[in-house]
């Protein structure tokens, strides 16, 4: 048996352009299953883009051009067979700012499965045992057990953002992006956010934009570095800050630009 890593996501000359403007050029990543990986660069240099092609949302605009290789578990997501739904269950998506459903805490987390289950009634069963592993991988059912009813913007900022995650796990990803998902969160908010992603990694491969690099460095198990664009340096994370291959990187991580 071959002892080389497992690679959730590979990249193969990624490119996109936004009208005539390229965002990425030719970016090439192997992102290991199972890990924490962070993604850090100045404002503009594509982090976000990047994330946001692993679902393909960036498709919604119209003007939106893409060539290369993205391959989740081996499939290239761009295949003509693929379906963007069920590419959407298996990547799913954390944003800057908690975007709860208006509606019960019990229904934000079984929303998706009303959705994808195959004729779309799952039993009652099956959803209160959905509400409550979920709730429980994320640390709010203590919490929220007694008030599943409850309307989920309500929830203090940080609740929301844990809910925001469980909605995604009865749909069993094997991918979870956070764009910048700690930005709205005080200290402690963001602690207990790190403190969760450590608590999912292994079971799914998590990918995080941050701005913060205290947050990356304390939270991934490997950085990318960008740069206009362009990937400049993928390493493990401690290596990354403490012994950079490329003076960019260094320069960027010392706060002499960006």
């Amino acid at each position: 048996m071959s002892d080389a890593p497992v690679h959730g996501l590979t990249t193969r000359g990624l490119n996109l352009w936004y009208g005539t403007f390229q965002a990425l050029l030719d970016v090439n990543l192997e992102i290991p299953h199972g890990r924490i990986t962070s993604m850090i660069g100045p404002s503009g240099c594509g982090k976000t883009t990047l994330l946001r092609c692993f679902n393909r949302v960036n498709e919604r605009y119209g003007y939106v051009k893409t060539t290369g290789e993205i391959r989740i578990l081996g499939k290239n997501i761009y295949d003509p067979d693929v379906s963007l739904i069920e590419l959407r269950k298996s990547v799913g998506m954390v944003f800057q700012r908690p975007n709860p459903l208006p509606l019960s805490v019990y229904e934000n987390v079984v929303f998706g499965l009303r959705i994808h289950e195959p004729g779309g009634r799952p039993g009652r069963g099956e959803l209160d045992a959905a509400v409550e592993k979920a709730l429980g991988e994320v640390g709010l059912w203590k919490d929220l057990k007694d008030r599943l009813q409850v309307r989920a913007t309500t929830l203090q900022l940080e609740q929301q953002q844990k809910l925001c995650i469980a909605r995604l796990l009865p749909l069993k990803p094997e991918v979870i992006l956070m764009d910048e998902p700690c930005s709205a969160l005080d200290v402690g908010g963001t602690r207990a956010i790190e403190d969760l992603m450590f608590e999912l990694r292994g079971r799914y491969t998590i990918l995080i934009v941050t701005h913060n690099m205290s947050q990356a460095r304390r939270a991934s198990d490997e950085c990318v570095f960008m740069l206009l664009g362009r990937v400049i340096e993928h390493r493990r994370t401690e290596d990354l800050f403490l012994t950079p291959s490329d003076p960019r990187t260094a320069e960027y991580i010392e706060g002499r630009y960006g």
